[in-house]
This record gives C-alpha cells, structure tokens and sequence, in this order.
C-alpha cells in the first residue's frame, strides 16, 4: 500500500512533465534545461506556477503575468496520470505496480502527441518494447518467449498492413509508428494479448469515427486517424485485466 500512494503522489507531477513533452519533444524543443515560459508573453513561470492542477484551479487556467488562456492541456495530462496510477493500484502492487505505472504513464504520453500531431517517436516505442522484454524476464521468465514473439507479432502485423495499404492505394495509410507501438505492447502483454489490443483498439477507433460522423465533422478516407491512442488504451486495458479470451489468458 505505502508504494500505491508514492506512486499516486508523484503521478501529478510526472503528468506535467509528460504535459512538457507532448508539447514540445515533436518539435525538437528542448525541455530538459530550459525553463518553463508562458506562451503567449515569454515570461518564466515561477514554483508557484507549476505546481501539477493546483497551479491552473488557483489561476483560473489564465497566465499570472499576462491573463491569457493558459489552455487544459496539460491539466487533463496531470489528471490522466493521477488516473493511470490508481486504476494500476486496484490490480497490482508492490514493483509490479511500479512497471504497470511507467506504461502506462509512456501510453499516456504517446498517446497524447499521437493525438496532437499524429505521431509515434521512435525514441519512445522502442524504449518501450525493450522495457516490457526486460519487464518480462526478470518478472515472468517462464513466459519470455511469449513475450518476444508478441513483439515480432505486434510488428509484423500492423507492418504488413501499412505495406499492402501502401501498395493499393500509393500512399500512405496505417504507419509505421503503430507497428511499432504495437510490437512495444506485444513485448508487455505477450503474443496471446495482441487480438484484443487490437480489438480494443479498433471498437474505440469506431467510436471516435461515429462521434465525429454524429458531431458533423465526418471522417473521410484521406483523414488522418490517431490510431496509437486507440491502440494505447487497449494495450493498457489489456495489461491490467487480459485478454478477453479466456483461453488466452
């Protein structure tokens, strides 16, 4: 238990770090050195500033130096990492926990700039892959190699699918990112997960196409389609309570 709340504790402030990055490793933005600045005057924020939800409610989502819309961004980020650190607590515990929160906080980050920019950076997926390979051997070595051919699966699968759409259709379609993202979750759920990250993946992607459709927005064949965020979630949903064949589990 005390492990559940350090992790708890700490998961508005990784939120807002992963706030940071989502909004600037895309753009090659440093965010290791540099100090934060509001972007609409340029003046560096102070301690007082940046502490995780309290910070924005106190100013009421408004710069303190300048008033201008801060935006909930970073917010709904601090509050996504709050929730990923407590639906993990009410499944695993002790070091376990701490694996499942690392995932899920990097799901969450990809998610978040795949959502922005349509985007999965390698220096994200292929840390992930091999964490969830190490995660594998030294906590469920029975199982390792389940875990490595899930990866190859992952990959295979989604690669194969953005060659052949590629091939008919003479541009691009499905990318490469979320093979990749897919081999990373193949490496944490083993081969046996990966048809109901999938599935998961797509039902969710479905439901964002029909609110779109219902909202009047519509969604075209040449629209750009997030599809690592879908993928995120059924990767997460997976890794905390399976698959949803019983027999793959």
């Amino acid at each position: 238990m005390p492990m559940f709340w350090i992790m708890l504790a700490a998961s508005p402030f990784i939120g807002s770090f992963l706030g940071v990055l989502a909004l600037r490793l895309p753009e090659g933005r440093s965010f290791a050195v540099s100090r934060s600045a509001c972007d609409h005057c340029g003046h560096v924020l102070a301690a007082r500033d940046l502490v995780p939800i309290a910070s924005f409610l106190a100013l009421r989502g408004r710069c303190r130096y300048c008033h201008a819309p801060i935006g909930g961004f970073v917010l709904v980020i601090e509050l996504a990492a709050m929730l990923v650190a407590g639906s993990a607590g009410m499944q695993v515990s002790g070091w376990i926990l701490v694996a499942s929160c690392l995932l899920g906080w990097m799901l969450l980050l990809l998610a978040a700039i795949d959502w922005r920019v349509q985007l999965l950076p390698d220096v994200l997926t292929l840390p992930l892959l091999m964490a969830g390979l190490a995660v594998a051997y030294f906590v469920l070595r029975e199982t390792w190699s389940d875990h490595l051919i899930g990866a190859v699966a992952g990959f295979a699968v989604l690669g194969a699918i953005a060659l052949l759409y590629r091939r008919l259709r003479h541009r691009e379609g499905l990318g490469l990112g979320d093979a990749k993202l897919l081999a990373a979750l193949g490496a944490w759920v083993a081969w046996q997960g990966l048809p109901t990250v999938v599935l998961w993946g797509s039902m969710l992607g479905l439901v964002f196409a029909l609110v779109r459709s219902m909202t009047g927005r519509g969604v075209q064949w040449s629209d750009r389609i997030p599809f690592g965020v879908f993928l995120a979630a059924g990767g997460w949903l997976v890794w905390l309570y399976g698959p949803l064949m019983p027999a793959l589990r």
